[in-house]
């Protein structure tokens, strides 16, 4: 059951301790400080984004939970658990007693404009329009959830979803096959990076409301990012129109046939074309590429550049094309030493690859993170590029950094002959 709480229309009298913020008395607010405050029913809560015209928060993401910890005689405490996300790494700190209420004014008032908060009975989203407006959506979940520190990790995907038995990822009980545990993994790591960078896009104005999402997949292969993302998309209220884009017929048949079994036919189609070719009725709101091989995933960036596409997801796959052109030049010294040997080689190139890669998106106006999205051991091709649209200019010391990069090591990325040949100072 899901539905929209008025944000003017108060639902309750404001909690203990919460006359001190600049956003205190809000109907949306207090629903969930309430719940921040529920040391019993709160799974986990993300906070993302920014308020329009309101400055960036100091931490780019911050992430709550509520974790038991053993005291000095040995008794355990709930403790909130917040985590806080700079462009390098994570700050946690833990908070209890006096300190809990303290702690959650001060994150309510900072900007952010996303919150998405999991509880055992529901999962509420807050977002602000851009005109300021508190819209505050809920959904009843049935699933029961445990709090306990030491709880099953929640995951984003139900095993159990009709789309993952179909495609054989699941069995027909619903559980995810032993030799499917990694390809699983992986689609749901990434629907764990898209939502919250959805979220936030909607949050700063860069996707507009109130009109069916645009989603593409370019190179969908088997689709199995595709259905995922219809999937999570779909159940989180948004309506959504969504196209997978690949070349090869037979897959191309078999995902048919798999959308229509689920009866999706009407919003998720599939169309015969190569990344390049691809054309869609309306430009993209989201365009993903799950492991598009070699310089195909600079095909699908540049497509994405070109449609303007206020958010990208990228998993690259491998990285050839800059491996081959470090084979023919002579490294800057003293560096020399990290060509050498092939397998250093290879992995250089898989980093200075992604490195140029954001680079480039950068000087195209987009924001940029490059991000592990699952562990090693599913898959060693586990970075991901998270691309936000600013339309920001490049400033001359990103061109500078830029160009001085691909001069030294003798390469000319892909990307760049994609999106940058009217600049040929900065392409080579």
């Amino acid at each position: 059951m899901q539905a929209e709480v008025d944000p003017e229309r108060p639902t309750g009298e404001p909690g203990p301790g919460s006359g001190g913020g600049s956003g205190v008395g809000s109907g949306a607010r207090e629903v969930i400080r309430a719940t921040l405050l529920d040391t019993a029913g709160l799974v986990r809560a993300l906070a993302s984004g920014r308020r329009r015209g309101m400055e960036q928060p100091h931490y780019q993401r911050v992430e709550l939970r509520y974790v038991d910890l053993k005291g000095s005689d040995r008794t355990p405490l709930r403790h909130l658990q917040i985590t806080e996300y700079d462009e390098r790494q994570a700050h946690t700190r833990n908070v209890a007693g006096a300190d809990l209420e303290k702690a959650v004014d001060e994150l309510l008032d900072l900007p952010y404009g996303t919150w998405h908060v999991e509880t055992t009975a529901e999962t509420l989203r807050l977002r602000y329009t851009k005109k300021g407006k508190e819209l505050l959506h809920r959904q009843e979940d049935s699933r029961e959830q445990e709090t306990t520190h030491d709880r099953v990790k929640q995951r984003v995907l139900d095993p159990a979803a009709p789309f993952l038995i179909e495609l054989g990822i699941s069995d027909h009980l619903g559980r995810v096959k032993p030799s499917r545990q990694a390809k699983y993994k992986q689609i749901e790591e990434f629907c764990k990076l898209l939502a919250p960078a959805l979220d936030e896009a909607f949050a700063a104005g860069r996707i507009a409301t109130g009109r069916p999402l645009q989603v593409v997949d370019l190179g969908c292969g088997n689709a199995y990012l595709t259905l995922a993302a219809y999937h999570l998309l779909t159940a989180a209220g948004h309506d959504v129109r969504m196209t997978g884009v690949d070349h090869n017929p037979a897959a191309r048949k078999r995902n048919t046939q798999v959308v229509a079994a689920l009866g999706w036919q009407d919003h998720l189609r599939f169309v015969d074309a190569t990344i390049q070719d691809a054309e869609l009725d309306l430009r993209p709101d989201v365009v993903l590429a799950l492991h598009a091989c070699d310089t195909a995933t600079d095909d699908a960036l540049a497509r994405a550049v070109r449609w303007e596409a206020p958010l990208v997801l990228a998993a690259p796959c491998c990285h050839h094309d800059i491996q081959k052109q470090l084979k023919s030049v002579s490294p800057p010294a003293p560096y020399a030493l990290m060509t050498r040997y092939g397998i250093v080689r290879e992995r250089f190139a898989d980093v200075l690859t992604d490195t140029l890669r954001a680079a480039v998106l950068r000087q195209v106006g987009y924001r940029v993170e490059v991000v592990q999205f699952v562990d090693s051991q599913h898959t060693p091709r586990n970075l991901l590029l998270r691309a936000a649209r600013t339309g920001a200019k490049p400033t001359p010391d990103l061109e500078s950094e830029y160009r001085t990069l691909i001069t030294d090591w003798q390469v000319n990325p892909r990307l760049a002959q994609l999106l940058l040949t009217d600049r040929p100072e900065v392409v080579s």
